[in-house]
């Protein structure tokens, strides 16, 4: 929750003192008493200083979780075809595309997942498709008509208007530096909510005196009530973009190979007495393979049902991978490898036997893009990102109130760490200083406050108008 804390004291910490610094606490006090003004100091300025990168995602990714349903209408004419009475061979939707594209190699075949959907065949090294992207064609699966191709990125099966909302909530469309403000956001989101949490429920009597209020004190109500709903589903969005981010995304990565627990693969290697030409004559059939039909049929046979990914051989010592790429059901992902030239299953991967972290991993990227659970993840990702931009404005604007018509945003005091006790800020430092190697968007520039904090306080004291932070 960014910018201000959900519940402040009657004064909200707004007192200031003259230049002495603060002295000894007196009498016993609760930790969370010792803490709660670092807390409040670090959640308003971490939610102050990334704000703009936490609006930027938000509103990039409500334009994604709606565009699905606009990709849908948009490309109608390539996505939906009348429904038949009986679908021609996969390979002959394949010819009909092939006569259509010569250029290009076949990388990959979706046949038709449903009644009235198109087949997609996907070629890669066309000219004029973008690095990374395949030539996606779309074959009516009844007469072999080609509907017409478009560029499509990613596992998801993304067309042009999804994929560029996804690079603009990525990377602003910047490559691999753009991906720093997305990847600072998702480190900062956690500990921004974290925080309002933390001081909502540190102060649940003052809660009574906000309701019915006005000014400064409604707007914190609404933050605060707005923030406590959308927490959970802030924490998911946090913890799932990390997962996939460059620098903390490699960190998931390293942990979950040294824990063995990264995504298995079919192995599609049958040896090099493979008699075939790879994606070229395998994918049809004839002498060099059995072909799409009965790889197809070799599939079914292990109960992969629709929708499925053909991924015809690699080369002369490769089988056909045939995977499952229903994002929607989290259970539909098994694999199988096939070989070519006898339509024998080789090797099978079931979803069953994923390791746990490689099952929350997909369940995650999945859930952050809206594809879990279709058209309901959808509303509720389009839900947290307006929910997060109203708690953006709503804590702008309690910046502003802040004030009081003397000073735009008057900051809060300084000093607060030096009322925590040790055997609570040793720790506290310990564990900020391990997640901040392994998230090093969250340590670097918390370093980088703290040091300009550390000096400009001094500045002010030295000028004789350092506010400091009474005890609590």
């Amino acid at each position: 929750m960014p910018v201000e804390p959900a519940v402040l004291a009657p004064d909200d910490g707004d007192q200031e003192a003259g230049p002495q610094r603060p002295g000894p606490v007196r009498g016993e006090r609760s930790a969370w008493s010792t803490l709660r003004p670092l807390v409040l100091r670090l959640h308003f300025y971490a939610g102050l200083l990334i704000a703009p990168f936490l609006l930027v995602a938000a509103t990039t990714g409500l334009l994604y979780a709606g565009s699905f349903q606009a990709e849908r209408f948009l490309y109608a004419d390539e996505l939906r075809v009348p429904a038949g009475d009986r679908e021609l061979p996969v390979s002959q939707q394949v010819e009909a595309a092939r006569k259509a594209h010569p250029r290009g190699e076949i990388s990959a075949v979706r046949p038709s997942p449903e009644k009235g959907a198109t087949t997609r065949v996907l070629l890669s090294g066309v000219p004029g498709v973008g690095a990374g992207h395949t030539l996606a064609v779309f074959v009516d699966p009844y007469t072999a008509e080609v509907r017409g191709d478009l560029e499509q990125y990613g596992s998801t099966g993304a067309l042009p208007l999804r994929t560029w909302i996804d690079e603009l909530h990525r990377d602003l469309h910047l490559g691999q530096p753009g991906r720093l403000y997305s990847e600072l956001a998702a480190s900062w989101l956690w500990v921004i909510a974290a925080g309002g949490l933390v001081l909502w429920f540190g102060r649940r009597r003052a809660q009574r005196a906000l309701r019915g209020s006005k000014g400064r004190r409604r707007t914190l109500s609404l933050h605060g009530t707005v923030g406590v709903w959308a927490a959970i589903g802030l924490f998911m969005l946090s913890a799932t973009g990390l997962t996939w981010s460059t620098y903390a995304g490699a960190s998931i990565g390293d942990l979950r190979t040294a824990l063995d627990q990264t995504t298995p693969t079919v192995t599609a290697t049958v040896g090099e007495h493979a008699e075939h030409t790879g994606a070229g004559g395998a994918a049809t059939g004839g002498p060099e393979g059995v072909g799409l039909d009965a790889v197809l049929a070799s599939a079914r046979a292990e109960g992969l049902s629709n929708p499925v990914e053909i991924v015809p051989p690699a080369d002369a010592s490769s089988a056909y991978v045939v995977r499952q790429i229903q994002r929607s059901w989290p259970e539909k992902q098994d694999a199988v490898a096939i070989e070519p030239t006898s339509g024998q299953v080789t090797d099978v991967q079931r979803w069953a036997d994923y390791p746990v972290l490689a099952k929350l991993s997909r369940w995650g990227v999945d859930l952050h893009t809206g594809s879990l659970f279709g058209l309901a993840n959808q509303i509720v990702l389009a839900a947290l990102a307006l929910s997060l931009i109203v708690l953006i404005v709503l804590g702008y604007r309690m910046w502003w109130q802040r004030g009081r018509g003397s000073s735009f945003g008057r900051p809060l005091p300084r000093g607060a760490w030096q009322h925590v006790p040790p055997y609570v800020l040793v720790p506290l430092m310990a564990a900020i200083a391990v997640l901040g190697y392994f998230v090093p968007l969250l340590g670097i520039p918390l370093t980088a406050f703290l040091l300009v904090d550390v000096v400009w306080g001094e500045i002010e004291y030295r000028r004789g108008r350092r506010p400091v932070a009474p005890p609590v």
